[in-house]
């Protein structure tokens, strides 16, 4: 059959076109397997509304899918926790239920358990969909708790929509303030929200909702799938934090994770029922040894249900916009692509390959769009399958974006190898613009990967200790004066030619020093590196302020040119000046990466002759530069060897931003 997505890479087709046929019949074959007459995907991921409990005019339900279990018992503080005096009615299925008569049978708060017989043995199990989980402080112990809001939720956000382009602020709600402690739902809404609208970005991506019970994973060993993190607030107050973003025109996003599951019983979904395949593929297959969790059977149709299920649930209940998958690769291969160097498209099409996996993703790309039309869903992947941001219906797997992991990895390698003198300016362009034809990417120079603790941010990469006592205004550093360049330089020409949208993690933006590191064992427990500094970037006598006033002149001027929507093109790349020029959006850069060479009427080349106003420098007073760039009008014209252009005075480790304005007219 004949797809779309071979018009864009025809090597595709000549090579690839039984690959992309059993992509295709994959996903037809599921659907039909899953869907009754007239159904759609989103009809059938209703298992939130079926499982869990559910509050009645005449009492309580609670209903479980536990194939493998012998019998099943509900237990809590409604029955002192009496292990066998609830038992469950076993039906068709593997399902289990019990009814409790009375709407105060269970009551807002109280902690309930599902006892599970499994071969002889009793097994105590939080519920596969509780929606609010909690830890006893006392005995660390977890277990669900009853939430029976007195009212719904009023949301006030039925007119959101977000916008095409996206400007992310990669967040973590817990590590998101000051002070050394766990940050709530509320203080996110009122301290950093705020924070993200005068920055200029335009969407929020959210970690570590799905509960975890150890705080230092970053969110990613889920054990409650249903269960925002109670360690932040209330669900209600997750969804004032929500509705309050939408309020504000911030889209919402959650970092989900499907690609894996903690292997925790008690209090997760491993072995629920008493056996290991309940979710999760047996033996080696299902388990993922480099991350120590349990590997999804995405071929099973209670797995897929369970999981689509899931994100139909965090958009109608919680109204989230849509869904950063996480560890895509590590789902499409089944040696979840570790050591693998995907160099040629063998690696994206052999027996390697989790065709459930694609198909899966498919689905659930599908799903989430007849949920809400306007839902936004970007990859983890650092394979760049062919397809994956390209729609179903042309032959690929229905991601909106990839994130351009390639990216913060080659800024790395540069700061680690290659002194300043030898940056190679082709190789920076190859390496900013090289994607699939047709196939979105989030571009970035550093998330939360690269602040963790082990690695560096690039401010504290290119500074150090120097941040330490060098970061006052009256205090005179080259090793600062450095780095403030570079990191201006670095995220301006990320974010005008990495990708179609683009990301920070806070607290980058102006410059956050040190590395996170979570509380754990070996650090005493503390928060001293689990938080954000915010007071670095308001105090006005620190050079942090430079860099938080640089980033949000740097996403105003994207933002009002509509840069990232534009096309590409490179218009001077000179090695040994250490010059690159291009443009994009009619918007003109111009960098000098050299770290003394200063050049005085450099010319830049444009496309259109006319007049070009400066939009903004990283070398202005207000950005902690020298304030050596005119922002004069310059007049491109045609030159004697028939380019068009004009001269610049272009400093060293500097660079210019150029719209081109209607010409003033002669008297």
């Amino acid at each position: 059959m004949k797809y779309k997505i071979f018009e864009y890479d025809p090597l595709l087709e000549q090579y690839y076109e039984d690959d992309f046929d059993l992509r295709m019949n994959n996903f037809a074959r599921k659907k039909s397997e899953l869907l009754k007459e007239s159904e759609t995907l989103a009809d059938f991921a209703n298992g939130y509304e079926i499982y869990g409990f559910h509050k009645t005019e005449d009492g309580w339900y609670y209903r479980e899918w536990a194939p493998g279990a012998d019998k099943m018992y509900l237990t809590g503080d409604f029955n002192d926790w009496d292990r066998h005096n609830h038992p469950m009615k076993k039906k068709d299925g593997g399902v289990f239920e019990i009814f409790l008569p009375g709407k105060d049978a269970l009551k807002n708060g109280q902690r309930v358990m599902a006892i599970v017989e499994h071969d002889g043995k009793e097994l105590d199990r939080i519920p596969l969909y509780a929606d609010y989980v909690v830890q006893d402080p006392v005995t660390t112990g977890w277990s669900a708790a009853i939430h029976d809001a007195e009212e719904p939720f009023r949301w006030t956000d039925a007119k959101f929509k977000p916008e095409k382009t996206l400007y992310i602020y990669e967040c973590h709600v817990g590590m998101a303030q000051e002070e050394p402690k766990v940050g709530t739902y509320t203080e996110f809404k009122e301290n950093v929200l705020p924070r993200v609208k005068a920055l200029g970005y335009n969407t929020i991506q959210v970690m570590a909702i799905m509960e975890h019970p150890y705080y230092a994973s970053f969110g990613y060993q889920v054990t409650n799938f249903f269960a925002p993190s109670s360690r932040f607030g209330t669900p209600e107050e997750l969804k004032d934090m929500i509705n309050a973003a939408h309020q504000m025109g911030i889209a919402v996003l959650l970092d989900v994770v499907h690609s894996h599951a903690s292997k925790n019983t008690r209090e997760g979904i491993n072995e629920f029922d008493g056996t290991s395949y309940q979710f999760f593929h047996e033996g080696p297959r299902g388990y993922h040894a480099a991350w120590d969790t349990k590997c999804f059977n995405y071929g099973k149709n209670e797995v897929i249900h369970f999981l689509l299920s899931n994100l139909k649930y965090w958009q109608t209940q919680f109204h989230f916009d849509g869904f950063r998958f996480d560890g895509v690769t590590s789902m499409l291969y089944r040696d979840h692509g570790l050591g693998t160097s995907f160099t040629d498209y063998d690696k994206y099409f052999s027996m390697n390959t989790d065709t459930e996996a694609v198909t899966y993703l498919q689905l659930a790309n599908e799903m989430i769009r007849q949920v809400n039309p306007n839902a936004i869903t970007i990859a983890e992947d650092t394979s760049a399958l062919p397809g994956l941001c390209i729609p179903i219906e042309e032959g690929g797997v229905g991601f909106d974006y990839r994130l351009a992991m390639g990216e913060p990895d080659m800024w790395i390698k540069i700061l680690k190898e290659t002194k300043d003198e030898f940056w190679d300016m082709s190789s920076l362009w190859r390496e900013l613009t090289g994607r699939r034809p047709k196939e979105k990417v989030i571009g970035y120079c550093e998330s939360h990967d690269q602040a963790l603790v082990g690695d560096k941010t690039i401010m504290f990469r290119l500074c150090d200790q120097e941040m330490y006592w060098s970061m006052a205004k009256d205090k005179h550093s080259m090793v600062i004066d450095r780095g403030m360049a570079l990191h201006k330089m670095i995220r301006l020409i990320t974010m005008s030619l990495g990708g179609e949208s683009y990301l920070t993690f806070m607290g980058n933006e102006f410059g956050h020093p040190e590395w996170i590191d979570f509380p754990r064992e070996g650090n005493g427990w503390s928060y001293h590196y689990c938080r954000r500094q915010w007071s670095l970037a308001d105090n006005p006598d620190l050079k942090y302020q430079y860099l938080n006033a640089f980033e949000t002149a740097m996403i105003k001027m994207a933002r009002k040119t509509r840069l990232l929507s534009g096309k590409m093109q490179n218009l001077w790349t000179h090695q040994s000046d250490k010059v690159l020029m291009y443009q994009r959006a009619k918007t003109v850069f111009a960098f000098n990466f050299d770290p003394t060479h200063s050049f005085d009427g450099y010319f830049v080349p444009v496309t259109e002759k006319g007049d070009y106003q400066v939009l903004m420098d990283t070398d202005e007073f207000q950005f902690g530069g020298h304030g050596r760039i005119g922002h004069q009008i310059y007049t491109a014209e045609k030159q004697e060897d028939g380019r068009i252009g004009f001269k610049v005075y272009l400093p060293s480790r500097t660079a210019i931003v150029f719209k081109k304005v209607p010409s003033k007219k002669k008297k």
